[in-house]
């Protein structure tokens, strides 16, 4: 027991020096946010590149989402007896809520965030970063701004994308399978619907936009050790992104959704 002491101090500062070298590098990112207007090129591309990498996955995760949602709540209604006429409010509201921001981040954390540590990190051990900072350039400014933002901004964009794909999965499956016509089922999305609710589903996928952008440019920026310290960035910024996207999930909820 007294061995493990150590271990546990050690890994509990390690813990608490991660998350301020990320606040640190949050705080640095919107200080150079002042720099928006001559880096609007690098924002574009990022975005495109953000909406590229993840618009297939979060098509055929949104369609299935969409489907398995509208399958078990008709599973539950049955069960409890209520009529199947509200299935589209139920469906609809969760997807909007819930399902479609926290699946599409943790869709964008595996791909984009996993690959904006994997190439900060291989500029990192490559010493390219020391280049661009030798040359007078800030690496922040360079790097790190540019993906922070354009996360922030592409994952609202995608997450209304996903809403529409989902809901357009579930009605698919209330009308082929739960004999629910489609005038019943989007009666039931336009009864339920709630300009707080979108709004709530907006500010959620903001916060996990800036998550993965800032998380996969901290690990990408403290990777070392060659292609095994880029590996272990990479899978330290997926692990951590998810961790902080369903963290801050619940808190969110807790603060804007009270029961």
């Amino acid at each position: 027991m007294n061995n493990q002491v150590p271990l546990i101090g050690r890994s509990v500062i390690a813990f608490i020096s991660r998350i301020g070298s990320t606040f640190m590098l949050f705080f640095r990112a919107l200080y150079h946010c002042k720099s928006i207007p001559s880096s609007l090129g690098l924002i574009t591309d990022q975005s495109f590149w953000i909406g590229n990498k993840s618009l297939p996955l979060i098509v055929i995760t949104s369609i299935f989402v969409g489907a398995v949602s509208a399958w078990q709540a008709a599973y539950q209604f049955k069960f409890i007896g209520a009529p199947m006429r509200y299935l589209g409010s139920a469906v609809g509201k969760a997807i909007v809520i819930e399902l479609a921001p926290v699946l599409t981040a943790l869709v964008v954390a595996g791909r984009v965030g996993a690959g904006i540590a994997a190439e900060l990190g291989t500029m990192r051990v490559t010493e390219q970063i020391d280049a661009v900072d030798s040359m007078g350039i800030s690496p922040i400014r360079y790097l790190v701004m540019p993906r922070f933002l354009s996360a922030t901004i592409m994952l609202p964009i995608l997450t209304i994308f996903a809403n529409f794909v989902a809901i357009s999965g579930a009605m698919l499956v209330s009308i082929m399978f739960v004999n629910l016509s489609y005038e019943t089922f989007l009666l039931g999305v336009k009864s339920s619907f709630s300009m707080a609710d979108m709004l709530g589903g907006f500010l959620k996928s903001t916060v996990f936009g800036m998550i993965i952008g800032l998380v996969g440019c901290h690990e990408g920026f403290t990777a070392k050790g060659g292609a095994r310290g880029v590996g272990q960035a990479t899978t330290q910024a997926v692990v951590i992104s998810a961790v902080l996207i369903l963290v801050t999930d619940y808190i969110i909820a807790v603060i804007l959704f009270r029961v």
